[in-house]
Formats: C-alpha cells, sequence, structure tokens
C-alpha cells in the first residue's frame, strides 16, 4: 500500500529534520548566539513537523487516488528539504556563492514547499471511509 510506504518515508524524514533542527538549537545556545534562530525554526517546523504530520496522516487514512499521495511525497520531500537548505544558503552564503543563485534556490524549494501544502489540502478531501 503505498500510504504505508510515504508513511515511513516522510517519517524518517522528519527524523532526520528533528535532529539537524536540534543540533542547531544546540550549537545555538552553547555558542550564545542565535543568527541560525530563522533557519533553526523552519527546519524544526517545515521539517520535522509538517513532514512528520504528513507521515502519521498516510499512516491513518486511505486515499482514493494513489497518485496523489506520490505527488504530494515528492513535492515534500522536494519542498521540505529545498526551502531550509536554500534558506541557509541564502542566508549564511557559507560557499560565498552568487546571490542571485542562492535566491533562486530558495525560492524554487519555497514553491514546492507551497505546491506540498496545497496538494495535502486536496489529498484531505480524497480519503477513504475506511481506515488504512
Amino acid at each position: 500500500m503505498l500510504e504505508r510506504t510515504w508513511s515511513l518515508r516522510l517519517i524518517r524524514l522528519a527524523a532526520v529534520f528533528g535532529v539537524i533542527g536540534t543540533a542547531i538549537g544546540s550549537h545555538m545556545s552553547g555558542a550564545g548566539s542565535y543568527a541560525f534562530r530563522p533557519i533553526h525554526a523552519h527546519i524544526l517546523l517545515a521539517g520535522w513537523l509538517s513532514v512528520f504530520a504528513w507521515g502519521v496522516f498516510y499512516r491513518l487514512y486511505r486515499v482514493k487516488r494513489p497518485v496523489f499521495v506520490s505527488i504530494h511525497g515528492w513535492t515534500a520531500v522536494i519542498g521540505s528539504i529545498g526551502l531550509t537548505s536554500g534558506m541557509w544558503l541564502y542566508a549564511m552564503n557559507p560557499f560565498e556563492w552568487n546571490e542571485t543563485f542562492t535566491m533562486v534556490y530558495f525560492i524554487i524549494g519555497g514553491t514546492f514547499s507551497l505546491i506540498s501544502f496545497i496538494l495535502f489540502l486536496v489529498v484531505t478531501f480524497m480519503i477513504d471511509d475506511e481506515p488504512a
């Protein structure tokens, strides 16, 4: 069942975001610098919390049109990784890349994230009455 496969994928990705987000928070606390605060918050909210919630949703519900599960899953993965890494690249620019490139990367990641949230809204109206 596709929902179970995506459930596990999303929960595992959320766990990775959780570790990264808490590590950044721990670093900020120890260093006494809050420069990473927006990145830390987005990793935990857009990465850990949202992705985890989607994983739980797919564990609990069966979707009438499974193709939407895959499309949402991939946009969730690309969007959460693209948004958070794009924010980090744009804000910190650790590799001294061209500012236009980092901004476009950030915008593309954010756009995938937005599409993912919209698709999830659609998916919530496509559930079967029977539990997954």
